[in-house]
């Protein structure tokens, strides 16, 4: 103890000064190789969807050629698009118009009622006292246990017995209880939420409904946004609910997902440029949809700190 009292303050200085340099170094090249390891498989499908088959399946090419893109691109795009003799089998399982279309109709309006009720479940919840509160907590967590795949073919034999199938009202509508976002927004809300900004609201007259849209929505703006991320990426992804439900599979209704994996499934065409292609392609809103709502993402985490 008294050779570290003795100690120069120069040196104590000196010496938390280069910890902190290696500390910050090593946390940066950790970080560096989990971003890469994340990013690498995306730039593996932009740079295989620029390519052809044949560079794609070569045995010749250099390890480095191989995340170098190539010149196919608009070769790739009208193999998926052609209605031209030999590449007309694309077609009749894909188009970029209907699959976006239809992918975007359920994926937004899935997002946006799971995360505006899932919200409103939280804010009752949270808000509110009532002798069964803890029982529906405990009964949502039970249902986030249960997975899709157990109870769809029940709900498949209900939608058609009320003949509501083949359309995309039993897609979109079901997203309305949605026990994983509701979790999530009850956490947020009980760590950041102010009881008493509703209290005084009530004070001044303000309406239950109109209190959670003008008060709790703002403040739960970073929640919804992350929310609503993870809910249209799962919604555009579904392929499982849609195929299932869309029993007449007219190329008209297909979503996206459908149709990729119409394209994968083609063993007859052997275009792999293209099934990339169409792959890549698939995942555009997807990006788009996260660029525009990651800002939230950080100001949630940087909130829900400082709250707590």
């Amino acid at each position: 103890m008294a050779n570290y009292e003795n100690r120069p303050a120069g040196d104590y200085n000196a010496n938390y000064t280069r910890n902190l340099k290696i500390k910050s170094t090593v946390l940066m090249v950790i970080c560096i190789l989990i971003s890469i390891v994340c990013l690498l498989p995306i730039w593996l499908l932009i740079v295989n969807a620029t390519k052809s088959t044949t560079d794609i399946t070569s045995s010749a090419a250099s390890f480095i050629s191989r995340f170098i893109p190539g010149t196919n691109t608009f070769v790739n795009i009208k193999s998926l698009t052609s209605k031209t003799e030999g590449i007309a089998e694309f077609t009749r399982a894909y188009n970029i118009f209907y699959g976006f279309r239809n992918s975007l109709v359920i994926a937004v309006c899935s997002a946006a009622l799971s995360v505006f009720f899932s919200g409103m479940t939280a804010y009752g919840l949270t808000v509110y006292d009532f002798k069964l509160k803890n029982g529906a907590t405990t009964f949502i967590l039970m249902i986030m246990m249960v997975p899709m795949q157990v109870v769809s073919t029940g709900f498949l034999q209900f939608m058609v017995q009320i003949k509501l199938y083949d359309n995309y009202l039993p897609i979109i509508l079901p997203a309305i209880a949605a026990p994983q976002v509701v979790f999530f927004m009850l956490q947020y809300m009980r760590s950041v939420f102010p009881l008493d900004i509703v209290e005084a609201s009530r004070i001044d007259g303000c309406g239950e409904f109109r209190t959670f849209v003008q008060i709790g929505l703002p403040i739960l703006k970073p929640a919804f946004a992350v929310q609503a991320i993870f809910a249209f990426v799962t919604s555009w992804n579904n392929y499982y609910t849609p195929s299932m439900l869309l029993l007449s599979n007219k190329l008209e209704q297909r979503t996206m997902p459908m149709m990729v994996a119409a394209v994968l499934g083609n063993d007859k065409i052997a275009d792999f440029g293209a099934k990339y292609m169409a792959v890549a392609i698939s995942i555009i809103p997807v990006v788009i949809v996260y660029l525009c709502l990651s800002k939230y993402i950080i100001g949630g985490v940087t909130l829900g700190a400082v709250k707590g």
